[in-house]
């Protein structure tokens, strides 16, 4: 990935969506261009996003569209143009973000979370400000810096409680900060947070866009096995993840159930439930070369050491190893 052009992206545009336009002047064709056709265009991005198995096919699709961006914001005249500008930088920057994540590029994606906040505060979009944030609060922990993730998703629940109450982000907010709670060892907090977030069942079919807000509750199975996993409770996450696999899943939903199902194998000392789905969980990863399918593997890795006199576990124990090395 050219991730330098991001990079240097970020800045000019960090730098624009602080400025003021000049009321009176013509705008610009790349402005306008964008005012006609670039939400259309950023929707049909993210989904190429979501239905692709290997995320990274998107990039350089994002990485043009973010320089037509930057273009099109130093071209703003209004302050009704500026504001719809930015709301689509922050749409677009979270999109870049998601593929930086996916590589495992958390600091890249952090930059990418923050301009985009940024980019939503400035155009008023309280939705997709706090989005933005609750996607900045994955990065913190993913790479297991729970207590860094904690003042964030705070400050996103708060700005969700000003935004659309017809939209599921507060319900979002309030799952990931379920894995939040339980990565802290909260399991009463935890629990909490998950009710809140069943609650978006309560709303109806467009509560969601398909795009920087895609909750719409069917990951909440997995999640909520995931929370139990880090809780160590093995035996209530075996249930939920169980019942998630038998829902439609991405590949990359699907691989992280698997993964997550092989170590409640290792909590239960049961090799033959560990090898079946770390295998199933490795197809997907060489199918996929996702960054975050090979950083839940690694997890998965961490906690074989008591099986590894098993060949079987210590064979998996080298795929892993080799796989991590390539995504």
């Amino acid at each position: 990935m050219k991730r330098r052009d991001v990079l240097g992206l970020l800045a000019i545009t960090g730098a624009l969506v602080t400025l003021t336009g000049s009321d009176g002047v013509p705008r610009g064709h790349t402005a306008t261009a964008l005012l006609e056709t670039g939400e259309d265009l950023h929707r049909s991005l993210w989904q190429v996003f979501t239905l692709s198995d290997s995320k990274q096919t998107a990039f350089q699709a994002v990485r043009k569209q973010l320089d037509v961006l930057t273009k099109g914001l130093a071209e703003a005249r209004t302050a009704a143009d500026r504001a719809r500008l930015c709301t689509m930088a922050a749409d677009l920057y979270q999109l870049a973000g998601e593929l930086f994540f996916d590589a495992n590029r958390y600091t890249d994606a952090a930059q990418c979370y923050t301009l985009a906040a940024n980019a939503a505060h400035a155009g008023g979009d309280d939705d997709l400000w706090a989005c933005a944030m609750t996607r900045h609060a994955y990065v913190e922990l993913y790479a297991r810096r729970a207590p860094a993730a904690q003042p964030l998703l705070a400050a996103a629940s708060q700005i969700a409680r000003r935004g659309d109450s017809a939209l599921s982000t507060r319900h979002w907010v309030a799952a990931v900060h379920a894995e939040a709670y339980a990565a802290l060892g909260d399991i009463d907090a935890c629990t909490r947070a998950l009710d809140e977030a069943e609650k978006v069942h309560s709303l109806d079919d467009h509560s969601h866009n398909g795009g920087w807000l895609r909750f719409d509750g069917s990951r909440l199975a997995e999640e909520r096995g995931a929370c139990y996993l880090q809780l160590g409770r093995p035996d209530l996450a075996e249930d939920a993840l169980t019942a998630a696999l038998a829902q439609p899943l991405s590949l990359r939903r699907r691989a992280a159930v698997l993964s997550d199902l092989a170590v409640v194998g290792v909590h239960r000392r049961d090799v033959d439930q560990v090898v079946q789905y770390a295998e199933a969980a490795i197809g997907l990863a060489s199918q996929s070369n996702s960054g975050f399918i090979g950083k839940k593997l690694d997890g998965l890795r961490g906690r074989l050491a008591p099986l590894m006199s098993d060949g079987r576990v210590s064979n998996l124990d080298h795929r892993i190893a080799a796989l991590s090395r390539t995504a």
